[in-house]
């Protein structure tokens, strides 16, 4: 059964909103990532954790879907490839293939040390999205950044690929592609359409339309 996923991203709860075509399923993240933390008013670099783990992302047929009010992103500019490749301006979503910085295994390889190395290289402040490989929990991970060529941005994990593991984990960076991603603007909820209609909005756009109309009828009959 496949699903449209939203998440609440400080929190672990996700509700399927609705099936979507089979063999596929967005995962939908419409929240501030950030929202009801002191993150971006502390000094320092903060990583917030609490993602949301998915055991079967299909990278053939899923795809994540960010609002882009919550997220700051209006249009996504896909890359996969090398921090080395990486152009300085123009890019939002990510894929780095990049497992180790500095060629020791020992070191960890993980958000910070994937953002420091995507910062290095950007050089246009822009909100963004990166997948990178984990070499401490051996998997690969979704993250946002406020600012991709801010080098002390704060960041949110927003997902978890728990599999595949290692080595199968690396070799699937390469499949990722623009469709796997996509910025979209909230719809409003029914509440919120009921708040427009209570406070005039949608009756003055009625009014005005049927004043059109009017018009249009009046002068096809001269």
């Amino acid at each position: 059964m496949n699903h449209f996923w939203t998440a609440a991203l400080l929190s672990t709860v996700f509700t399927p909103l609705f099936q979507v075509a089979a063999n596929a399923a967005t995962f939908r993240f419409d929240t501030d990532p950030f929202a009801g933390s002191s993150v971006l008013t502390t000094p320092g670099r903060q990583v917030v954790g609490n993602e949301l783990f998915i055991p079967n992302f299909s990278i053939a047929e899923d795809k994540f879907s960010f609002d882009s009010s919550a997220f700051g992103v209006a249009n996504l500019f896909f890359f996969n490839g090398l921090a080395a490749d990486l152009p300085s301006s123009g890019l939002n979503a990510i894929v780095l293939q990049d497992s180790d910085n500095d060629n020791n295994p020992t070191t960890p390889f993980n958000a910070v040390v994937s953002a420091d190395v995507i910062a290095a290289q950007i050089e246009t402040p822009s909100a963004g999205f990166f997948v990178y490989f984990n070499s401490v929990l051996n998997v690969n991970r979704l993250v946002y950044s406020p600012d991709l060529s801010d080098n002390t941005a704060d960041l949110k994990i927003l997902a978890r690929f728990t599999e595949p593991i290692g080595q199968a984990a690396i070799d699937a960076l390469p499949q990722f592609t623009a469709d796997n991603f996509e910025s979209t603007a909230a719809v409003p909820e029914p509440t919120t359409m009921l708040g427009l209609l209570a406070s005039g909005v949608i009756g003055t756009v009625l009014k005005k339309r049927k004043a059109h109309l009017k018009s249009v009828n009046a002068s096809s009959t001269t």
